[in-house]
């Protein structure tokens, strides 16, 4: 049987167990025939209703925050991309036959997103599992053994919720720490003196996937060149932050006396061998020289720049891509390459958060960027920058953090 042959219609409304769909603004799209009869509302109280109005928290208990949690794990969803697996909640559940009167349920839900063609979120898969029944022990020969196991389970959710909180808290406060951190090393753009340039850093959301990416602006010793760089340290938070710092100066030091920018990734790429945490990193190097209108490039696993001639062409820069750095015990020569470029022209370097997106092939993402490149190439280059972010990004933010720089040549 082949996918058109398959009425994935009728699957999704006999799946098993309560299945819904929710819009990113949290609006019934669909719900299964389970999801219909557990929760007991009918399609037309769901369809087109806003979650919360159909399940409000019970304003008659403080303690019923069960819809609230909810509410914040799918707004995770919708800004990080990924799936959320909740702990197991009590949810007051109001009875559509006797307004008022409310019935405590037990449901496990693990909430998963849709991805569009351009990578955001587009759906919500709200899965739950009902163990209302199990909580309560049907069956038991008294109602008091189903009382102290209902409150030893919501006990237990009840401390998970509030260790899973303090573990946020924890990793939001590392997160300032880190990115202050950050903003102190990075250099700022005003190095590049009379250049038009533009630098961009966007922090990953909802996580600690920060503070790996670094840009590198500066002024070359011989004639009038610049070197311009990117670079992706693997890791997260503090570590990376540290790490990233080190490299960007090394890659600053070696670039104002390499006779090259493949040189200048050969001392980097030694030097990384020596730090802790530089394993895997990438970096991408630049030398514009502006009197003979040529860019020399080499890159270390890094997603190749994009060059917007004067007339619009998008031309990558990917003819000498090496490993990563500390990729090799025995490090060999890098390649490089060099292109031409008119006055008018534009640069753009950035990080893999920019153009990678799960599930999806790099090339689609270079694709998105040329074509947003094309579309604004007359902007100036903060402009540009701002128009780039906001059409590649996802809305509520991307899980892996951006650094972006568009040199106008």
């Amino acid at each position: 049987m082949t996918d058109a042959e398959i009425d994935y219609a009728a699957v999704f409304r006999a799946l098993p167990g309560m299945v819904a769909l929710l819009t990113p603004q949290l609006i019934y799209a669909d719900a299964n025939e389970e999801f219909l009869r557990l929760s007991g509302r009918t399609r037309e109280q769901l369809i087109g209703r806003y979650l919360f109005d159909v399940f409000p928290d019970n304003p008659n208990d403080p303690t019923a925050t069960g819809m609230r949690d909810l509410a914040a794990s799918l707004r995770r969803v919708v800004a990080t991309g990924e799936r959320d697996a909740m702990a197991l909640q009590r949810y007051d559940v109001e009875s559509t036959e006797q307004p008022g009167q409310w019935e405590q349920r037990f449901w496990s839900p693990v909430n998963a997103p849709v991805h569009g063609p351009d990578g955001r979120v587009v759906l919500l898969v709200h899965r739950v599992e009902e163990v209302t029944e199990l909580v309560r022990a049907r069956g038991a020969p008294s109602g008091s053994r189903s009382r102290v196991l209902e409150a030893e389970l919501y006990t237990r959710a009840r401390e998970l919720q509030e260790l899973n909180e303090r573990l946020r808290q924890s990793h939001a406060r590392e997160r300032e720490v880190a990115l202050a951190l950050q903003e102190s090393m990075l250099p700022a753009p005003g190095q590049l003196g009379h250049r038009r340039a533009a630098v961009r850093y966007r922090p990953a959301v909802g996580s600690l996937n920060v503070c790996g990416d670094w840009y590198d602006l500066v002024d070359l010793v011989d004639g009038n060149r610049i070197g311009v760089a990117v670079g992706d340290v693997v890791g997260h938070g503090l570590e990376a932050a540290g790490v990233m710092g080190q490299l960007r100066s090394a890659l600053t030091a070696a670039s104002r006396v390499a006779k090259g920018p493949a040189q200048a990734l050969d001392v980097l790429g030694r030097y990384a061998h020596v730090v802790d945490g530089a394993e895997s990193a990438t970096a991408v190097t630049t030398f514009i020289d502006f009197d003979h209108h040529t860019i020399t490039y080499s890159s270390a696993g890094h997603p190749p720049p994009a060059l917007v001639h004067a007339e619009g062409r998008v031309e990558f820069l990917d003819q000498a891509t090496d490993p990563p750095l500390d990729a090799r015990p025995d490090p060999i020569p890098r390649p490089q390459a060099a292109t031409a470029f008119t006055d008018g022209a534009t640069v753009v370097l950035y990080t893999d958060g920019l153009i990678e997106r799960r599930g999806e092939d790099i090339d689609t993402g270079l694709d998105r960027l040329a074509t947003s490149l094309v579309r604004h190439k007359d902007a100036d280059p903060e402009t540009l920058a701002d128009a780039v972010l906001h059409e590649l990004l996802p809305p509520g933010g991307a899980t892996d953090d951006t650094a972006l720089i568009v040199v106008r040549l």
